[in-house]
């Protein structure tokens, strides 16, 4: 094992000095995980899933496995949404019980440490873990799984339904030091439950911190689960994190993803629908400026017969920033009746953004309604000249239609105060940015011919 190990020089002495964690079947499935990263190594742009993002930064940094830190409390205000009545914090991959709360829960619902329920739950866990967020082929969901010490765990008993929204928030930094950290989730949703989830990703604005985190949902027979990842981390930060989910038969799912930090952002959503009469919904919303980037990258399988899925992607790109989004939807050979649809649509406000889309159907069944659609441009002039003569001056007309055009993904928030705190942040950081638009068109403009 040390020798696989050594072709992986990234990340190969935190592999072979990391520390024991759980039950012999926990340990062993870790060590495949970090026999396997060594086999794979960090991606690159050869890789066809990452021909698009460069994550040599990533590999070429020394982050440290990050210890317990001070000063969570204090970042915890900075968060949206930060008032929910249930919470779980995990700082630096670690639960931390005196920063949670969940006394609101109702007694079906068993919410804390991953690193306890190994334990407490031990049947739960050791049944699900792992089984969805294969790792065989995804090189960073082996890296997490390889150095996974705790994380947040969920488990709604079958006909529970959990009134309060449950928000898990991720705590990664460690006051300037290059760190990583490795978080981990396992929520399983029982027959009947319903439950919403808000999982958001925060650190100090500026460390340069690496946060490589794995989802695990598993939604049960008639269960429904409304799930929003929030990332705002650090402007230096980087974020790999990855959501797996496997649904049941007459199972609802949906996910709405929103970036709004990172200087290399990579979201991987990947959903089954492994029941008949499932429904899964995946939506996003992402501010990419300077020069970030922001990856998402979306698989939806189609497994069994009579599944619908919907999915609106949108992004704002500003200042020489870049973006990806690359959606596939698998349409398996006994998943007759799926009803699928895609779009992807972004928005670039300076010239030097630009964008990198694929959308992809696999395709083996043959009576199937498939539809994928994606728009690139900027703002269309005509709209603007409509509402310039309605008296709005040329700001107030740009900025009108970049909110209609993120509002569609923000209404779709079931949960009114993370939606406004959304709309308040996600605003916010557009108003720095169309100033930095306007001052660099002003000096253009007033330069020398």
């Amino acid at each position: 094992m040390t020798q696989l190990i050594e072709k992986a020089p990234p990340f190969g002495t935190v592999l072979e000095k990391r520390p024991p964690v759980g039950p012999r079947w926990f340990e062993d499935l870790r060590g495949r995980a970090a026999a396997r990263f060594a086999q794979l190594g960090v991606p690159t742009v050869r890789d066809e899933e990452w021909r698009f993002t460069n994550v040599s930064p990533i590999a070429a940094a020394e982050f440290a496995l990050a210890g317990p830190i001070s000063g969570a409390a204090d970042r915890l205000a900075e968060l949206a949404y930060a008032d929910a009545s249930v919470r779980l914090v995990i700082v630096n991959g670690r639960f931390d019980g005196t920063l949670s709360r969940t006394k609101l829960l109702p007694a079906g619902a068993r919410a804390g440490s991953l690193a306890a329920a190994l334990t407490e739950h031990a049947d739960v866990v050791q049944r699900y873990f792992g089984q969805v967020a294969d790792f065989s082929q995804r090189a960073f969901a082996a890296l997490n799984t390889a150095l996974v010490q705790d994380g947040a765990f969920l488990h709604i008993a079958d006909g529970t339904i959990v009134e309060e929204p449950i928000h898990i928030v991720y705590v990664t930094g460690a006051d300037g030091s290059r760190v990583m950290a490795h978080p981990r989730a396992l929520v399983v949703a029982g027959a009947g439950s319903q439950v919403r989830i808000v999982e958001s990703y925060i650190g100090a604005t500026s460390d340069a911190y690496f946060t490589n985190a794995v989802s695990e949902i598993f939604v049960g027979e008639n269960a429904s689960v409304d799930h929003y990842k929030v990332q705002q981390e650090s402007f230096d930060a980087f974020h790999v994190g990855s959501v797996h989910v496997h649904t049941a038969r007459s199972a609802s799912f949906a996910s709405h993803s929103f970036s709004l930090g990172g200087r290399l952002v990579r979201n991987d959503a990947f959903a089954i629908l492994d029941g008949e009469g499932g429904d899964c919904t995946l939506n996003g919303l992402y501010l990419s400026d300077r020069d970030r980037l922001v990856d998402n990258h979306t698989t939806i399988d189609h497994a069994k017969a009579h599944c619908g899925s919907h999915e609106v992607y949108k992004g704002i790109l500003g200042g020489t920033s870049r973006a990806v989004f690359n959606g596939k939807i698998i349409v398996r050979q006994d998943a007759q009746k799926t009803d699928a649809k895609q779009t992807n649509r972004a928005l670039l406000l300076t010239d030097g953004a630009t964008i990198n889309t694929k959308p992809q159907l696999e395709i083996f069944a043959d009576d199937v309604k498939c539809t994928h659609g994606a728009a690139i441009g900027q703002l269309d002039d005509d709209a603007i000249f409509y509402l310039r003569t309605r008296g709005l001056n040329y700001a107030e007309s740009r900025d009108m239609l970049i909110h209609a055009f993120a509002g569609e993904i923000l209404n779709r928030v079931r949960i009114e105060p993370l939606r406004d705190a959304l709309e308040a942040e996600l605003f916010e950081q557009l108003a720095r940015d169309l100033a930095e638009v306007d001052a660099r068109n002003s000096t253009a403009s007033q330069a020398p011919r």
